[in-house]
Parts: structure tokens; sequence; C-alpha cells
């Protein structure tokens, strides 16, 4: 039996124009819907489709706003058995600050019996483009890890992975507990039929507060110095300004 841990988040749809905000750091996000994003619905599938062959379960996970229930019902609907929401502005989340609170509920859940015994991610922000929790939240659990990846497969208490690599296919064997990030394409996901729909809003979602103070919301934003200053001296026109040329250039040590 395989438990699987997956984790999403709430992101702008890019199907529609996306405008960005008055700091140009984000995404205004008031104007379109919101989804997950194709390498986070391919974890999901895979996650679906591993328990389904291993008798296990699986358990959604965001860090976000309270509205993210509402992408966790939509993916709960595809096969998916629970789902945690840890509440919080994203504004000034970090990738540290996301990769922590997840390695918060995987520890608290191995303490109270339920052990994740594999965590699938996206293998980026489809929104921010940062591609760091997996590595953090692996270092931080001090579990294997491997990214970028297609599928997944778990037999004898190890995963194999595989994804393209420079000279073709690479395949990675890790063994359980592990964590692995996801890119679309090696897998097709399913729709949500209409008796998962009526299962996912039965379920409960477990909603949590933030561990910590985000560090992100403390971070230093660097900023391009202005320009530096500029003179143009006009050394003459035509073939008057040769001379003025060939001093110049004397100055620079260009001629002899």
């Amino acid at each position: 039996m395989t438990n699987v841990l997956v984790c999403i988040k709430r992101v702008p749809d890019s199907s529609g124009e996306v405008l960005l905000t008055d700091d140009q750091q984000g995404v205004d996000g008031r104007y379109v819907g919101f989804t997950v994003s194709n390498h986070e619905s391919c974890a999901v599938e895979l996650a679906v489709q591993t328990a389904e062959a291993t008798g296990g379960t699986v358990t959604l996970l965001t860090v976000g706003p309270s509205e993210a229930a509402e992408q966790l019902r939509d993916t709960l609907a595809l096969g998916c058995h629970a789902a945690v929401l840890v509440e919080a502005e994203p504004t000034g989340l970090g990738p540290a600050d996301v990769a922590r609170e997840i390695a918060h509920v995987v520890r608290e859940k191995d303490a109270a019996g339920t052990t994740y015994d594999l965590i699938l991610l996206g293998n980026d922000a489809a929104d921010s483009g940062d591609f760091q929790v997996g590595i953090r939240l692996a270092h931080a659990l001090g579990r294997p890890v491997v990214n970028g990846v297609s599928t997944v497969e778990v037999a004898d208490g190890h995963l194999t992975a595989r994804g393209d690599g420079p000279e073709g296919e690479e395949t990675y064997s890790l063994p359980l507990p592990a964590v692995a990030t996801l890119l679309e394409g090696g897998v097709e996901p399913r729709y949500p039929t209409l008796k998962g729909r009526m299962a996912a809003k039965k379920v409960e979602i477990e909603t949590r507060a933030l561990s910590a103070e985000p560090a992100g919301a403390n971070r230093v934003r660097l900023l391009l110095p202005p320009p530096a200053p500029s003179t143009v001296e006009v050394l003459g026109e035509g073939p008057e300004a040769a001379g003025a040329v060939a001093d110049l250039f004397a100055k620079l040590g260009v001629t002899r």
C-alpha cells in the first residue's frame, strides 16, 4: 500500500489575459479564473494511478488562500481521498516558506500514524516559476528527490522515475519514502466523473494555519541601480573633425 501526498497550487488560468500587479512582481488574478498547473495535473494522475495499483490513498495539500479550497474540491473529484489547506496569503510566501509548511504537515501526520511514502509536486509553479519547493522539501525531510521526470512507478519499496535527459530517456531508482517533481506530457490527466464530483463534496478539507511567520514577507527585493550619467562631446563635423578623432584615438591607446 502506497500513500501519496500531492502538493498543488492555486494559480491564475493562463488561457485568458494575464495582467501583472502594479509593482510588476506578481500576477493580478482579479480578472481571471483559477486552476492548477498542467505539471500538477499530471502529478495528480500519477498519484491516483499509484494508489489504485497498490491499494493506497492520495492526499492533496496546498498552501494558499481560503479560496484554494475550490481547487482542492476540483482535484478531489479525480479520485483523491483527503485534502489539507494551509491558509496563508500568497503575497510574501517564498519557496522556503512553502516547503517548510509542507514538511511541518508531513511530520505531524507521520507522528499521528499517517506516513506518506511518496510526495509529488509539479516541477515548477505556473505563476511565479519557482522550482525550488521540491528540493527544499526533500532536504527538510531528509528524503531522496528526483526532479523534472515524466512518469513514476512504485514497486518493492522503490520509486522508479523516468524523464528526458540530454541523450534520451533517463531512469532513476529511489528508495521510499521519496519526493519527485513532475513535468507534463508523460501521462494524460483524467476528467472528473459525476460520481467523483459528488464524492468530493463530502470530503472534509482539513484547514490549518501557518506554523511560522513567512520569511518571504521580509525578503529584500533586488532593484537595478540607476544608470550612470553619461556625457557626449561633439568633436566636429565632416573632414574638420579628423584631427580631433585622431587625437582621441591616440589618447585611448588604440593607435600607434
